[in-house]
């Protein structure tokens, strides 16, 4: 399966093949498994039931690498709203937002300094709502800039996570680097395609991530640990009772579809469990990354397909 990654992110650029699932109505039941819907409402409808479970949510709206002022507010707008909301219904203890500084105008002219600008707005509408934001990470040529804008927001709001990707050769520096106290970050492997060069490949990936979650689970900060290996969980359990950690000082993190029992086991021992949940029209790209990222999917997927056809 393997083998399926590569094509699997050709395809997530790909405009032609976005073009026909978003038409698909055959698509639509097998997207709802991994993206709560395209409204506000539909977030907050899935949100409420997982908190329910006593799981704990990080909520996305979906878009990235905007091409125009307007769509970057658009974008902005969405979260101001969706926070006005979470503090609404007092879940400012439990609800965060993550966000990918390409769906708020990096990308544009000039940047780094308008993405700055829009996500401070949206860290302004965290604080009203009393909770955080976390900045997600996306392809190398990015991490640089997104580091600095982490740097930036937390001389304002020191409590701005970040995610960093296990793939990433310089991963393991940067991971000391934010292992201070008050530092939040969610490790992850990652799911773009990136060159040799800079990216380990297959197992070399596994074992950079231990590496990594090690140097965090060994420091100050406060890990999310964000992986559906069971191999990972493992490990970062035992480095969590080597460490002496007790169970809120860090937290375990998923995707919303992806190994939903698993998540609520985790949740029952006494971890902080948090569910990664998607909401919006921009669910292409991000449909297909999961699909790469664990292609055991895929066969979830076609079956789903065929079941309709």
């Amino acid at each position: 399966m393997a083998l399926l990654r590569e094509p699997l992110l050709a395809a997530a650029r790909s405009a032609p093949l976005r073009r026909v699932a978003e038409k698909s109505r055959l698509t639509q039941p097998v997207v709802r498994r991994f993206v709560a819907g395209s409204a506000e409402s539909d977030a907050m409808r899935v949100t409420n039931g997982l908190l329910a479970q006593d799981l704990r949510v990080s909520l996305d709206f979906l878009g990235e690498d905007v091409t125009s002022l307007a769509g970057a507010e658009r974008t902005v707008a969405a979260y101001e709203s969706v926070l006005a909301g979470i503090g609404r219904a007092g879940w400012g203890d439990r609800v965060e937002v993550s966000v990918k500084l390409s769906a708020i105008g990096q990308s544009l002219v000039d940047g780094p300094k308008h993405a700055l600008e829009a996500a401070r707005r949206i860290c302004v509408a965290a604080a009203a709502a009393s909770t955080t934001v976390t900045l997600d990470m996306e392809d190398h040529t990015t991490t640089d800039a997104t580091l600095q804008t982490l740097r930036d927001l937390r001389v304002d709001f020191e409590w701005v996570g970040a995610v960093l990707q296990a793939y990433l050769k310089r991963t393991e520096a940067d991971c000391r680097e934010l292992a201070a106290a008050g530092s939040r970050v969610r490790l992850c492997k990652g799911a773009y395609a990136e060159p040799e060069s800079v990216a380990f490949q297959d197992a070399a990936v596994d074992a950079s991530y231990r590496r990594c979650l090690d140097v965090l689970l060994r420091g100050q900060g406060y890990p999310m640990i964000a992986t559906h290996d069971p191999a990972m969980i493992r490990h970062a359990q035992l480095t969590i009772s080597q460490t002496g950690r007790t169970n809120d000082q860090q937290e375990f993190q998923m995707l919303f579809g992806i190994r939903p029992d698993e998540q609520l086991a985790l949740a029952a021992a006494g971890n902080r469990m948090r569910v990664y949940v998607p909401y919006g029209d921009e669910w292409y790209g991000y449909f297909m990354r999961r699909l790469a990222e664990r292609p055991a999917n895929l066969g979830f997927f076609l079956r789903s397909l065929l079941s309709r056809g």
